[in-house]
């Protein structure tokens, strides 16, 4: 009981600072981008790497006390940015992904 907590703070705070994390999730995703693109939303199941400093997002939305919509937004946020935009080299034009119907969604360290 002592030690447990020790761990996963270690975890986390490596997670947080040069691990990142992993998502896996099943859910609807769709974004907003310019007309004339393809933005209609669908079920996707993707396992994507998030960088330490979307990882420490979560974990401090997480510990303010944030409800599951604003994790839902923060991991949408990331989600944006690492699979859609890909680190900025493609979609600089998406405005919002939309993360909803979630099927299954999961952290890893």
């Amino acid at each position: 009981q002592r030690w447990q907590p020790l761990i996963r703070a270690k975890a986390r705070q490596k997670a947080a600072s040069t691990g990142g994390i992993i998502i896996d999730t099943r859910a609807r995703l769709g974004y907003t981008a310019p007309i004339g693109s393809t933005d209609q939303d669908r079920i996707r199941h993707l396992t994507v790497a998030l960088p330490p400093a979307h990882a420490a997002r979560l974990f401090d939305a997480q510990d303010q006390g944030a409800g599951d919509a604003r994790l839902q937004e923060i991991a949408a946020e990331a989600l944006k940015e690492v699979y859609f935009q890909d680190g900025g080299r493609r979609a600089g034009s998406l405005d919002e992904v939309r993360f909803t119907d979630i099927e299954h969604l999961e952290f890893d360290l």
